[in-house]
Parts: structure tokens; sequence; C-alpha cells
């Protein structure tokens, strides 16, 4: 099958891979880069539980081949902190309690983080709505809305 050769920045490396045509976005970031933080479900879109940032924009990147990452920008979980140092809102979902099992936490957070970089002081509607499309099966939803809204006063960052 033939290759074709990408070039993206993943939470601030660039890359230059060899990528097949078919190649989901979610097996080259798990995959080639190693980055597990982006977990793995239904790869038909359903679960939300692979969003990552795409330019900025929360992406379900089992739906996305990684030549369309092309020329992008691309923010998984392992890169939000810095220096050893949590994001803000990570630090609110430890807080609140928001991560029960964890799988579906690192796509709440980049969600969150995305929607606080362009609006850092949402309503609770417009938190439901920022992360409509992940599903969670253990927390109810109610301590992640509740951390994304504690991180309002640290943001933008």
């Amino acid at each position: 099958m033939e290759k074709f050769e990408i070039n993206l920045t993943v939470n601030g490396e660039d890359y230059c891979l060899e990528v097949s045509p078919n190649r989901t976005l979610l097996r080259l970031i798990r995959d080639n880069l190693g980055l597990k933080g982006t977990n793995c479900s239904c790869e038909r879109g359903d679960c939300g539980t692979c969003t990552v940032l795409v330019d900025g924009v929360p992406t379900k990147s089992c739906l996305m081949l990684a030549v369309e990452a092309d020329g992008t920008d691309i923010t998984t979980i392992e890169g939000l902190s810095e220096d050893g140092e949590l994001n803000p809102i990570q630090q609110a979902f430890i807080d609140h309690g928001a991560a029960q099992c964890g799988f579906c936490t690192p796509a709440f957070i980049l969600r969150g983080h995305a929607l606080l970089q362009n609006n850092p002081d949402p309503t609770e509607e417009e938190v439901k709505e920022a992360i409509m499309g992940i599903l969670c099966r253990c927390t109810g939803y109610r301590q992640i809305i509740d951390a994304i809204l504690d991180a309002t006063d640290k943001y933008p960052i």
C-alpha cells in the first residue's frame, strides 16, 4: 500500500511520518507516537474517548485520517501539563473527583480546556454543550461539569 509523508506537531514536538492512507489519527497517536492517554474504545465516533485537540478544536481522532492531520498542531492529554505542573483543569478534575475509572477523563479535560481557552466564563449550559458526545459510565457528569466551572478563574492560559 502506498504511504504518504505528513508533517504535524504533537504536544509541541514536530514530526515527519510516513502513513498509509487508511491510518487514523488515533492509531498514529497511540501506536506510532506511543501516547496512550488518547483512549481507544468504539473506533466509530460514538463514545468520544479518543478526543484530541487539532488546531485547538476538539476532534474525535478515530474519525480523522492521519493524512488529514498534515500541517496541524495536535494536543493530547500528555501535552497539557508543563514542566511537571498540572494544567488548572487537570487539577480541578482531581479536586472534584471527576475521574472515576479515568477512561473518559482525558477527553473531558481536553474538551473543557478548549472551551475555557475560547470562553473563560461559560455557563453551565455551555459546559454541558461542550462535553456532549463523550460518554461516561461512572460519574453522572456532575463532577465533570463542576470541575470545568471551577477552573474558569484560571483561564485563559
